[in-house]
């Protein structure tokens, strides 16, 4: 070996390790590369579309909605498109991925505003919210933005064929949120904090007046009132339970706990439950 090459050897000699690396990178970056060609082949938009239309037959819902997120991605501008950004909404729904859902369906509202399929994307979106409704022991979060959710349907597409099943899961909805001020009520109630207590009932039967907890509450309100020595607020209470709901067993218990005296109070206009009794007649 000449002395030149003997040079270029000692110089080339650190690099060494320099060199390998990026030889290393290129070759992982290749096969990166491939693998990603092997992934994201771009298709025909019929054969995405309908090889997630296979998918989602065969239940297979996980599969379905990634074709489905790929017909937007390979071909956005496409016809195929916005059918696919809501049946990626559908697919997510059906395999209980909510949140995946709402993304998906938020898209589609966004980007389609004018789309004939609105309509349905806002009601499958409150139904993603209204399937994950849970007992009223826990966090009602999710129950108001169900509610919302439910109230845009109605409110937006008064005539469609979904505002009628929104009305109804609203009317459950709101219900609900009224078993969760009782529950509330009831804590407060068993710990002797009757004014926490009072505030959860009333919440009730001023803001929940058509759910079926509304006697309940009023019951409790005449309990707690006669707790803190308040009779005419608990007189007051029992009328209105007396008015509205005479054969429930709840006005019964009341009655006597206001030892079947006369319910009619008087009339006191600084009282809440006067405004209440007022509106009544």
């Amino acid at each position: 070996m000449t002395s030149a090459s003997t040079g270029n050897a000692r110089w080339l000699r650190p690099l060494a390790p320099i060199l390998a690396g990026l030889l290393l990178c290129a070759g992982l970056a290749a096969c990166s590369g491939d693998d990603d060609n092997r992934t994201y082949v771009e298709q025909p938009v019929e054969t995405i579309y309908n090889n997630a239309l296979d998918a989602l037959a065969a239940a297979d819902y996980k599969a379905a909605a990634k074709g489905f997120e790929e017909v937007d991605r390979q071909h956005p501008y496409s016809v195929w498109a916005a059918k696919a950004q809501l049946m990626a909404g559908f697919t997510n729904y059906q395999g209980n991925k909510y949140d995946e859902a709402i993304v998906a369906l938020d898209r589609f509202i966004q980007l389609r505003p004018g789309n004939r399929d609105i309509p349905y994307a806002f009601y499958l979106k409150a139904l993603c919210y209204y399937e994950q409704i849970t007992d009223i022991g826990r966090d009602q979060r999710i129950t108001e933005q169900a509610l919302n959710a439910l109230g845009d349907v109605v409110k937006r597409f008064p005539d469609s064929p979904y505002a009628r099943d929104a009305r109804l899961k609203i009317d459950l909805t709101v219900d609900h949120l009224g078993g969760k001020e009782i529950e509330v009520g009831r804590f407060y109630h068993r710990s002797k904090h009757y004014l926490a207590a009072i505030n959860r009932y009333r919440q009730v039967v001023e803001k929940y007046q058509t759910t079926t907890h509304v006697p309940e509450a009023l019951h409790r309100l005449v309990e707690c009132y006669l707790a803190l020595g308040v009779v005419n607020e608990a007189r007051m209470a029992g009328a209105v339970l007396g008015h509205n709901f005479p054969g429930s067993d709840w006005y019964a218990d009341a009655y006597f706990l206001l030892e079947g005296v006369d319910l009619r109070p008087a009339r006191d206009q600084s009282s809440w439950l006067d405004r209440v009794w007022r509106s009544i007649f």
